[in-house]
């Protein structure tokens, strides 16, 4: 096994990243996989087949840790009608990313979405469809590639979040200013679009060549 990081954040929220080392037949002996299941893995080709069955394993002993499943009887995960994951029969909201060999997986009570992403060297090239001219005003020429990433993992968790299709990543997923600090930090984002508005917290962690961000959507607060 390959589990570089599990842990339990605040509010109910659980992460974790696995390095796959493992072979496809591996979780196939692992994983009882629903019948939607095995379609949807039927219409997957080549090294995304080990990648969805290392995020369907690696939520379901995230699951079992938290006493959701058991090991014998896991949730499948099965999609909606605009093809989010979603956990049948569980009160969790689930994400999860993969990036060359490494899969993560959040599990929250509220909206939430992540991303992962091996370091890219040419990321400048999609800045224009990425970016508000407001946000790319915040770019700093000594951090510039490293704030890119992070925007893009910011705005890829805030796409994930929001489930649906057919949105403008700079007019409907903004991202507030930060500033980039080494190792960790948090950001803010909201996801605008038609009668849809709801705002995030965002966190982000470094792993050498790895970035990691996801969000948690803030739930405005009820008076009494």
């Amino acid at each position: 096994m390959a589990l570089i990081e599990q842990k339990r954040l605040p509010h109910g929220v659980e992460l974790g990243i696995w390095e796959i080392a493992e072979s496809e037949s591996y979780f196939l002996s692992q994983l009882r996989l629903h019948e939607e299941e095995k379609l949807e893995l039927a219409n997957i080709k080549g090294r995304r087949r080990v990648e969805w069955l290392a995020s369907r394993y690696l939520v379901h002993l995230m699951l079992v840790d938290v006493g959701e499943a058991e090991l014998a009887a896991r949730i499948p995960v099965l999609k909606d009608e605009f093809g989010k994951p979603h956990l049948h029969g569980s009160g969790y909201y689930l994400s999860f990313s993969h990036s060359h060999s490494r899969v993560a997986v959040i599990l929250a009570p509220v909206l939430t979405g992540i991303d992962i992403q091996a370091f890219v060297r040419k990321i400048h090239v999609i800045e224009h469809r990425l970016l508000s001219r407001k946000e790319a005003a915040t770019l700093k020429d000594s951090t510039r590639l490293e704030h890119l990433h992070l925007y893009w993992g910011a705005k890829e968790s805030l796409y994930k979040a929001y489930g649906r299709r057919d949105i403008d990543f700079r007019k409907n997923l903004l991202v507030g200013p930060f500033d980039f600090r080494p190792e960790s930090g948090a950001m803010s984002g909201l996801i605008t679009k038609d009668d849809f508005s709801r705002n995030f917290e965002l966190h982000y962690e470094m792993d050498g060549e790895y970035f990691l961000v996801w969000c948690l959507e803030i739930k405005p607060e009820v008076e009494s």
